[in-house]
């Protein structure tokens, strides 16, 4: 719609490397309805952002006062001292100098002898009259349309209907329109609008559209899903009796609201040995850092509706709780997984009285197999560092780098080599400068270094270094012709989810199925491979309220910046890969694949 209150439109975010499209979102006006019902009128909603503020008013006595009702009258609740002062200081202390407000001042009693005093006060305001910052609009009880031409030029309308004409000079004196939304439709906010009032509702904006007035339902609904599918449909002022939720939500929309436009390619894998009591050999255990339920579904929605983990069968949900904590870190997780034994946040590698646990590589190189670690995250991750380190405190990386140099891992492949310029690892690992070296490697033990320092994200451009690392990694491992394990971690997943990054969070997922996709196909290929698909933990309390299978489209919300405690589900593919359905702990996984194993 064009108008004075022109909408801001939001710059289209191309994510680097990722084709991930933040949508573009238009600034909307955000009207507070009944704004005196707030617990501190005007400023409430002023410092939350809101641009419009909607005040009742009733003449008594010869002065205007703002309440719902007459009876809620009080005398130190006038137009002047919640509404007009208020603004004056605003303007006075150039607060927000840039914005457009609006006072939509909704009359209750006689509309001409109210009219009239308004004028008469406002006269006295010439810092608000004067300032082409405000608009002043008239609603509730009016005069005559025809006498709106009647008014000071500071006084404009609010115009409540579609279908009568009014002169050009009358016209001119209509600052918005606005329509009792229940007329069209019963809606209440959940759910989706049936496909006939959306019609309805459709007409009506498609009518308004052609005034070139700013358009606003009241009685409209009030949610985050009305507020968007009202502003989606061309609704210019959304009315809230929330404007600071509504505010918050419409501001963090852009880096919520994602369209993908990269996909991961989905495996269907055969099912030869899944769930059969053969033997297994090898462990692949992949391990997206954060990734729970909702990140899993949306990725999937995302990718066509499918990804290659969601064709598996065997599938189960682990609990996550550290030893001393209600919400696990990934240092805890990550040693319940690696011993089988839950433990302190922080800790890697040691139990809750800080005594060394034996990890599932050093008990595996025993018995003659291989083992290996792959990461997103620089190598000293907490994750990562859980497979082959014994440290009181994850950040402690001197004990996890020397621990890492002697450790039993016949391979690594992560971030962080700046860690390492100054010590021996040279001569326990031969060092390759990159993955594609590995293919033609006979040595024993090696590393890769992706990064000096920390890994870069997929939306940072790093590319999908993790599907190719594990289909390098694994054909490496096959080659020692020896049973291996192989611990692959997807680190970026978590770091989207502290930072509220539904771009990130796709992207980091669909490489995530990429390397899932090779592990299949390797299991596939070499049926005495077991592939396990699980996360340390679930990272934001994401959801995902909206969106759309056909366009793409995935709207996330959060509900922190740090981990939770909720369950994350775990996969499983090849023999013997029922054993990991169900309801269980952590560090119940270990066991289970010391179980099939049979070690």
């Amino acid at each position: 719609m064009k108008y004075n209150f022109k909408l801001i439109l939001a710059l289209i975010c191309f994510l680097t490397g990722l084709n991930n499209n933040i949508l573009a979102q238009k600034e909307a006006i955000i009207h507070s309805h009944n704004d005196y019902n707030q617990s501190v009128p005007f400023w409430n909603a002023f410092a939350n952002g809101a641009t419009s503020f909607e005040a009742d008013i009733f003449l008594k006595d010869n002065h205007l006062y703002v309440a719902h009702n007459y009876e809620d009258i009080s005398a130190s609740k006038t137009l002047e001292t919640l509404y007009l002062k208020p603004i004056e200081t605003v303007f006075n202390m150039e607060y927000k100098k840039d914005k457009q407000l609006i006072l939509l001042v909704d009359i209750k009693s006689d509309a001409i002898k109210t009219l009239n005093k308004l004028v008469e006060i406002l006269e006295k305001h010439p810092k608000v009259i004067n300032n082409k910052n405000i608009k002043i609009i008239i609603s509730g009880n009016r005069p005559k349309a025809s006498n709106y031409v009647k008014y000071p030029d500071f006084i404009f309308f609010d115009y409540q209907e579609l279908e009568t004409e009014v002169s050009s000079e009358v016209w001119k004196k209509i600052a918005m329109v606005s329509l009792n939304f229940k007329q069209f439709s019963e809606w209440n906010g959940k759910g989706r609008l049936t496909h006939d009032d959306e019609k309805r509702v459709a007409d009506v904006l498609a009518k308004a559209d052609k005034t070139n007035k700013p358009f606003r339902f009241w009685a409209s609904p009030d949610s985050k899903r009305a507020w968007r599918v009202l502003s989606e449909m061309g609704v210019d002022i959304i009315n809230t009796d929330h404007p600071f939720k509504c505010v918050s939500y419409f501001k963090s929309l852009p880096n919520r609201l994602v369209t993908s436009t990269t996909f991961s390619k989905v495996y269907k894998p055969t099912f030869n040995k899944d769930q059969q009591g053969f033997p297994v050999k090898n462990i692949i255990l992949l391990i997206g850092d954060g990734n729970g339920l909702a990140q899993i579904s949306s990725t999937a929605l995302a990718n066509n509706g499918a990804l290659s983990l969601t064709q598996l069968k065997s599938i189960g949900f682990i609990k996550t709780q550290a030893a001393d904590d209600f919400t696990t870190d990934s240092a805890a997780a990550g040693t319940a997984l690696a011993t089988g034994e839950k433990t302190n946040n922080r800790a890697i590698g040691t139990d809750v009285d800080r005594k060394p646990l034996k990890n599932i590589t050093e008990i595996l190189n025993k018995q003659g197999f291989s083992t290996a670690c792959i990461t997103t995250d620089g190598i000293l991750g907490a994750t990562p560092a859980s497979f082959y380190a014994h440290a009181i405190d994850r950040s402690d990386d001197a004990v996890i780098s020397k621990d890492l140099i002697n450790s039993k891992l016949n391979l690594f492949i992560g971030g962080g080599s700046v860690a390492f310029k100054n010590t021996n690892i040279t001569d326990h690992f031969k060092i390759l400068k990159n993955i594609t070296d590995l293919k033609e490697s006979t040595e024993n033990k090696v590393g890769i270094f992706m990064s000096e320092h920390g890994m870069k994200s997929i939306t940072d451009g790093r590319g999908s270094v993790l599907a190719e690392a594990t289909k390098t990694g694994l054909d490496f491992l096959k080659k020692k012709e020896k049973p291996f394990f192989l611990m692959i971690e997807a680190a970026k997943i978590d770091h989207a989810g502290h930072s509220n990054d539904t771009a990130g969070i796709l992207a980091e997922s669909i490489d995530f199925d990429k390397a899932i996709t090779e592990a299949l196909i390797f299991a596939d290929n070499n049926p005495e491979t077991l592939v396990i698909i699980t996360a340390d933990h679930e990272t934001s309390g994401f959801s995902i309220p909206q969106g759309n299978v056909k366009t793409h489209q995935i709207e996330g919300y959060f509900a922190s910046y740090d981990h939770t405690a909720i369950m994350v589900p775990i996969f499983a593919y090849g023999a013997k890969s029922n054993e990991f359905q169900g309801v269980y702990e952590n560090n119940e996984v270990f066991h289970k694949i010391m179980k099939v194993l049979n070690k």
